[in-house]
Parts: C-alpha cells; structure tokens; sequence
C-alpha cells in the first residue's frame, strides 16, 4: 500500500499521542506549551536534536563524516540525501509500529528537534512549544514576513511515497530562500554577456555548454537535476537569461508538460519552478520590460493567454 504522510502519522505517531491530543489535535496543535518560556523546556528540545546528531549516521548506517550533522544549512541537504523510502522501511521495520521503541518513530521525533535546532541557530528562528514536544513550531523572521515551520510534518511529507518535496526543497523554500539577501550574492558573470540558446539539451551538451559560456559556473550543486532526472525532462531546447546584474542566471526550458526555470548563483543550484502550460504558443522566460528588478513570465493554459511577475530571485 502507498504510505502517504496521513498514514506515516496515524499508525507511526498518533498512538503516541496523550489522550486528549488524540481528541483534539488541532488543539494540541494551537495551545502554546510554554507560556512562561521556561528554559528547561527549551533544554528538552536541545537535548533531542543532540542525540540525533550522534545517533543518525549509525541508525542509517552511515559515516559520520558523511553527514556532518554541525547544525549547518548544509547538514541538512546532507541529510536529506540520505534518505529514502528504503531507509525509511528498514527504520520503520525494527521495533513494533506505534511504540516509543520504533526506530522511524525516534529517528523522526528527534530529527524534527534538529532541524529546528538549525533554523534556530542558523537564521535566529524561536521555538514554538507544542505537546507533544515534536509537534513544536519554528518561528522565523525574514524580508518575506514571519514564518511558522512546522518541521514534524516536513518530515513525514518527505518520506511518504507520493513526496513531492524532499526535506532540503521544504528547507531551501521556506528557511533559507526567506533570509537570504539576493543583493549579497557575489557577481559571478557580466550581464551584458550573450548566453545563446542550447538547441539539443542532453546532459553532456549542457556540461559543454557552462564551460564554453559559463565558467564561473565550476558546479551546478548536489540539488540539480541529476543527470537521469535531467534527461527524462527532454527539453525542446535551454534558455540562460542572466538577472541581478550578473549575480543568478535562470536556465528555462519547456516540455511538453511545462515550462521549467532553475535559478543558479556563483555557489550552484539555489530554487527551481514549473508551470504547467500549452506547448504551442511556446512559453516565454525574459527580463521584465518594466524593469523594477523582476522577470516576466508568458504563457498558454488550456489555450489561455497568461502573463505575471517575479522577483529575479525567483519565487
């Protein structure tokens, strides 16, 4: 059967439940569990994030030097790498399903104190108390607003079946894109530099491609497409339209399903999007013509004419 994130919950997490958070758990999930900010509390979460820091790479069967848990934002894509349905089932598969001594169970609870315990060190996030302690929120603020995290869920929606975002995406989209300052990003290309367009885009021709056009581009990041992904993506062709003068580059291309962009800076791969749309009228990426730091997105659905705005940053 799929295991979708509902199901990882009720049969992995709920039993573990007190009672009345069971009956009422978008209570449990509003009431805050700490109204006097008690730093005992707080030492609960921090105790849970350090154990999985010394515990996971042994419960994945891993090298520590592989996934360097230093509460770093990179810990967590390292992290994010390492898991997948496969770990997930052999985790899920010691110790009986809905005790405290399910090795999913543990590995989850206190991955999520971690994660939060990197936002928390890393982007000045504040801990939210839930009960139970898990279900604990990260605040954070950036230029985007405030933002409440709820890392418990991330993880269980990254490791059902049907995920459509792994950790690092949920990371990267909802942590480190909000309190990044694109206009600190290092210029890496001129922008008045002609990027033609890559007619045949196989992954070789591509490679080919940064060097002969885009050297400062030495590696496009662990989180681009893989080059299995990338040519299951077939292309009709890639487009490089450089934005912020000269500190990202967007690679556009569409498919028959949509139009794809990747948002790259000197460092690599920083946040892709889609949008499903017609193949014919060709869908078009360009710098916006009012200007304003933005970029302009044109395209058909369902034979509907569609034109809206970005940042250059992306979404």
């Amino acid at each position: 059967m799929t295991l979708t994130a509902e199901s990882l919950f009720r049969e992995w997490f709920l039993p573990l439940y007190p009672e009345d958070a069971q009956t009422d758990l978008g209570g449990a999930r509003s009431i805050d569990a700490n109204p006097a900010n008690n730093p005992a509390i707080l030492a609960h979460l921090d105790d849970a994030a350090a154990v999985f820091a010394a515990n996971a790479p042994v419960a994945l069967g891993l090298p520590t030097s592989r996934l360097e848990l230093d509460y770093s934002d990179a810990s967590v894509h390292r992290l994010s790498a390492a898991l997948d349905a496969t770990q997930r089932d052999r985790l899920k598969a010691t110790g009986q399903k809905g005790t405290s001594d399910n090795a999913l169970f543990n590995f989850v609870v206190h991955g999520a104190s971690y994660v939060g315990a990197c936002i928390v060190r890393s982007h000045r996030g504040r801990w939210a108390v839930r009960r139970p302690l898990w279900e604990s929120l990260v605040y954070i603020d950036s230029y985007l607003g405030q933002g409440e995290l709820p890392i418990f869920h991330w993880w269980l929606k990254s490791l059902a079946d049907d995920a459509s975002m792994t950790l690092a995406d949920r990371y990267r989209t909802h942590v480190e894109v909000p309190r990044s300052k694109p206009e600190d990003l290092p210029l890496f290309a001129d922008v008045g530099r002609v990027l033609p367009r890559l007619k045949r885009p196989r992954y070789d021709a591509f490679y080919k491609y940064l060097r002969a056009h885009l050297p400062e581009l030495r590696d496009v990041g662990t989180d681009f497409p893989s080059p299995e992904r990338f040519e299951e993506l077939r292309f009709e062709h890639l487009a490089f339209t450089m934005v912020g003068d000269g500190r990202m580059v967007i690679l556009h291309g569409h498919n028959e399903h949509g139009l794809h962009a990747f948002w790259m800076s000197k460092s690599g791969f920083e946040k892709s999007a889609f949008w499903p749309c017609d193949k014919f009228p060709e869908p078009i990426l360009r710098v916006a013509q009012s200007g304003e730091g933005k970029i302009e997105i044109l395209l058909s659905q369902d034979k509907q004419l569609r034109s809206f705005e970005l940042l250059w940053w992306g979404p």
